[in-house]
């Protein structure tokens, strides 16, 4: 009898495509296999949801109205439902869609094989979210989705309570993990070839609040660069108010940590951050920037932006733009702000008309459009070395070229080099053109570096085919995308 093939379809931030590796590991380690690229179908389908996106729920229904009639075709199939959209909505889900099998939130993902397996001898639907974290997720299993870069969580929850948040609600309040258990995960995936790791936290940097040590963040920092071997280390997402001076001197000190910040921002506007119940103001985050830069001249700083917050005027806006112009961010991630249920600011008085949120939202990708391309610009003739990545590039076959990542995670083309190279290998090149989101190095490599993450690469790809790659649901930059979550960190920062 072959086994039961899974397949998990993930929405919204990087904690939730942490969660999808965590719950492929349980499913494998339950006995369950990938289902193989454009099959049509698998036994078992999980949905990780996002609450934050606008529309969230009509899309989750949208998805398993569509699957209604396979399952009714496939005896034996089963629908889970997990993530935020699963937390917030409970019982609803089952009774809009009564043919799914389980619903679980986000603090006991490692329930679902049970859950599952309940749902099948019960043949009725099973419900469960837990109320608070029962196991660190970083406890289970995983089958993460790269060899050679992998996410670790540090910690879940977060304490700020903005207006336009609904996550910290489902999440809960913040769980740190302890600093030996953190590092001892780094350690064993660079065992395992991983050469770049991404620190992930819905507040980051609050890292240590839990523990009682304000400084812990920057004491891992530190710590990460004494690990042998691990090449490039990235945190995703800090808030301003937790951003101090030590983080900046633990970054610009430590090689591996690569000089690239996500600081979200949100609003440039004082009144509108107050509105936000955000705990800065703009003086403090252009200070910040200031100090990061002096700290680390080629920091590439990226950001998020909410526009049309009930209440902005023309007044707050401009405050947004003048804030935009002084930080010269490399990229930021827009969105039109729309009502989430839940959260105070759907309430609010002030709401902003859909056409002047348009208005401003264009003038404000505009803005940076023109400051990204200035930016790129400047890293025209600079020598970088960048990890090739697997699937940047969706013209690289066409133009024969490769595509990856420098160290300030700036994306790079960059012409094939004679000798063969893999993901997670790395290539020296010189850029020779820059366009808004992307650089190019039209030259001959001009050194190649094989590395232990390239073999584990090359190791994965000699084994049977991974798992459908998920669906993160990120904005591309510049492009509508009216949701006010940001690129990273769960929508809470």
């Amino acid at each position: 009898m072959s086994a039961k093939t899974y397949e998990v379809r993930t929405y919204g931030c990087q904690m939730n495509v942490h969660d999808s590796e965590r719950l492929s590991g349980l499913l494998e380690d339950a006995g369950y296999v990938p289902a193989p690229q454009g099959a049509d179908g698998a036994d078992v389908v999980v949905f990780n949801t996002c609450a934050v996106r606008e529309n969230a729920d009509n899309r989750l229904y949208g998805n398993l109205g569509q699957l209604a009639p396979k399952k009714a075709a496939r005896p034996g199939m089963q629908i889970a439902v997990g993530g935020c959209l699963a937390q917030k909505d409970r019982e609803t889900i089952v009774k809009k869609a009564p043919w799914v099998d389980v619903v679980f939130g986000t603090h006991n993902i490692g329930k679902l094989p049970v859950l599952l397996e309940r749902a099948r001898v019960q043949e009725e639907a099973q419900v469960e979210i837990a109320e608070s974290l029962e196991a660190f997720p970083s406890t289970l299993p995983t089958r993460r989705e790269s060899a050679y870069a992998a996410w670790v969580s540090i910690s879940v929850g977060c304490n700020n309570t903005c207006t336009f948040c609904i996550v910290p609600a489902l999440r809960g309040k913040e769980k740190d993990r302890r600093p030996g258990d953190i590092l001892a995960e780094i350690e064993a995936l660079v065992g395992e070839g991983v050469s770049e790791i991404t620190l992930l936290g819905q507040n980051v940097n609050a890292y240590g609040s839990d523990i009682g040590d304000r400084e812990a963040f920057s004491k891992l920092l530190r710590a990460c660069g004494k690990i042998e071997g691990l090449e490039r280390v990235r945190f995703t997402s800090p808030h301003p108010r937790d951003f101090t001076d030590d983080v900046i001197a633990a970054m610009a000190e430590t090689p591996n940590v690569m000089p690239q910040l996500h600081m979200p921002l949100q609003s440039g506007s004082d009144t509108v951050l107050k509105a936000m119940r955000r705990s800065y103001r703009q003086e403090r985050f252009l200070g910040i920037i200031e100090k990061v830069r002096a700290a680390m001249p080629d920091a590439a700083i990226s950001t998020d932006i909410i526009v049309g917050f009930p209440g902005e005027t023309e007044e707050d806006f401009e405050q947004t733009l003048h804030t935009v112009r002084e930080s010269r961010f490399a990229q930021a991630f827009t969105f039109q702000y729309s009502k989430r249920p839940g959260t105070p600011a759907a309430e609010m008085e002030g709401q902003i008309p859909k056409e002047v949120v348009q208005a401003r939202y264009e003038r404000l990708v505009a803005l940076q459009e023109e400051i990204s391309w200035e930016e790129n610009k400047k890293q025209v003739g600079r020598v970088l070395e960048v990890m090739v990545a697997e699937g940047e590039g969706r013209k690289d076959d066409a133009t024969r070229r490769l595509s990856g990542r420098a160290p300030d995670n700036r994306l790079v083309h960059f012409t094939r080099p004679e000798e063969p190279v893999r993901p997670g290998d790395m290539v020296t090149v010189e850029i020779t053109y820059a366009a808004p989101h992307h650089l190019l190095a039209e030259g001959p490599a001009q050194a190649v570096r094989r590395t232990r993450a390239g073999d584990a690469w090359e190791k994965r790809n000699a084994a049977p085919a991974a798992p459908a790659g998920v669906m993160l649901g990120l904005p591309t930059i510049g492009a509508p995308a009216p949701a006010p979550a940001p690129a990273a960190g769960c929508g809470c920062d």
